[in-house]
């Protein structure tokens, strides 16, 4: 058997050294903050499926992601009559908050007003994320007294007098009946 002179022995550990430097070994996937095989972070994907869960229906990043996350904060705060804070709001006063953080737009502070001056009617078919869904719940039964936020899929979100800030269907029977609009803010 023939020996290995020193200097052969040197760098031969000199290029297995710098090999595993730069191969390394791992136990787990690099923290890049993206996931490989999507191109979308990591991060995002979690907030997605928080949406999901909160909302109750599949939130992806197709989806106006801003809108739903403002909107997260605000599930299940009670109604209040002319609120428009976290500790109370009512149908107005939540549009009214969340079109001027997610859209930075000042809207009417009434859901008749905010329909007359802020929207252009669209039709129910042509609902998008952000539309606005307009119905007459008080003793007229052709005035504009309440307003969601549409999301998708035939839901809405509003602030209802009896549940505070919920999602909706839109084929809710009392929704059905006291519909009177949509309407796409300009």
């Amino acid at each position: 058997m023939q020996m290995l002179r020193p200097r052969t022995v040197f760098v031969g550990i000199v290029v297995a050294l710098t090999a595993m430097m730069f191969t390394g070994c791992r136990s787990s996937k690099p923290d890049s903050g993206h996931d490989k095989d999507s191109g979308t972070t990591i991060s995002v994907k979690r907030e997605n499926a928080e949406l999901t869960r909160r909302f109750g229906f599949s939130v992806t990043r197709d989806d106006n992601t801003a809108l739903y996350g403002e909107l997260a904060t605000w599930l299940g705060v009670p109604y209040k009559y002319a609120g428009n804070d976290r500790r109370g709001v009512d149908c107005s006063g939540l549009v009214c908050q969340v079109y001027q953080k997610v859209y930075n737009k000042k809207l009417q502070r009434s859901s008749a007003k905010i329909y007359e001056k802020n929207c252009r009617e669209i039709a129910r078919k042509k609902l998008r994320e952000g539309d606005l869904v307009f119905f007459a719940t008080g003793k007229d039964k052709h005035r504009i007294s309440h307003v969601g936020i549409y999301l998708k899929n035939d839901r809405f979100i509003h602030a209802s007098s009896s549940k505070g800030v919920t999602v909706s269907s839109l084929e809710n029977p009392y929704f059905v009946r006291t519909y009177i609009a949509s309407g796409r803010v300009e």
